[in-house]
């Protein structure tokens, strides 16, 4: 497994924005909208092109396009919502599917309560939008669901991420024969005795939605 913490001054600077607890729900979209589309770049540099050839305006060239299978973004429900715009920006062409995945705050463990998605996932490469890796719980599941179903190709994009959930997440996909990615904008110091990402920024479907959300 692979972490890559995207270091950049627009990055930190949206995310300084959203850990503030006066950022209200609309600016808080906003913001998520803004930093998965930068997130999404630098997930997106092992996207498979193949290549073509074209003819400009005043000449003919080669270039690539995006290959079938087409990418698929999965949004983990209800937070991963919000970050779906953001990454469709820069993927238009790419399908979505969708996973509902609740965590038991007592046990911290996840289970499936919904699922959109193609009952065969071979030979695709998959982006998973998960706005916190805490417990890392969740995510682990959310591969394995997808794994299993054939995807060879892995990467999850999330706001945040805690050290203890990337080493669980880690060692829950041990033996798992496909690359995993988790890009983020950072890593933050430690999970709470509630399983949340301290300095954190909070419940982000609450601040995406709002309590009744």
């Amino acid at each position: 497994m692979r972490v890559h913490v995207v270091d950049h001054p627009l990055v930190s600077h949206k995310l300084t924005n959203l850990r503030d607890e006066n950022t209200d729900s609309p600016t808080f979209r906003r913001l998520v909208d803004q930093l998965v589309t930068l997130l999404a770049y630098e997930a997106t540099r092992d996207v498979r092109v193949g290549p073509v050839d074209i003819v400009t305006p005043v000449g003919p060239t080669s270039g690539v396009r995006l290959t079938d299978p087409q990418p698929l973004v999965v949004p983990i429900l209800r937070a991963g919502l919000g970050m779906l715009d953001g990454m469709m920006r820069l993927l238009p062409t790419a399908e979505v599917g969708f996973l509902g995945m609740m965590r038991n705050e007592e046990t911290l463990q996840a289970s499936t309560y919904a699922e959109r998605l193609p009952d065969d996932l071979s030979g695709r490469q998959c982006y998973v939008l998960d706005p916190m890796l805490a417990t890392g719980g969740t995510l682990a599941a959310a591969i394995r669901f997808l794994t299993d179903r054939g995807a060879d190709d892995i990467t999850a994009i999330c706001l945040l991420a805690a050290l203890e959930g990337c080493e669980r997440l880690e060692r829950d996909l041990a033996g798992l024969d496909v690359p995993v990615t988790v890009v983020t904008a950072a890593m933050d110091e430690k999970l709470n005795d509630k399983g949340y990402i301290v300095p954190g920024l909070g419940d982000a479907g609450d601040r995406l939605y709002g309590l009744a959300g």
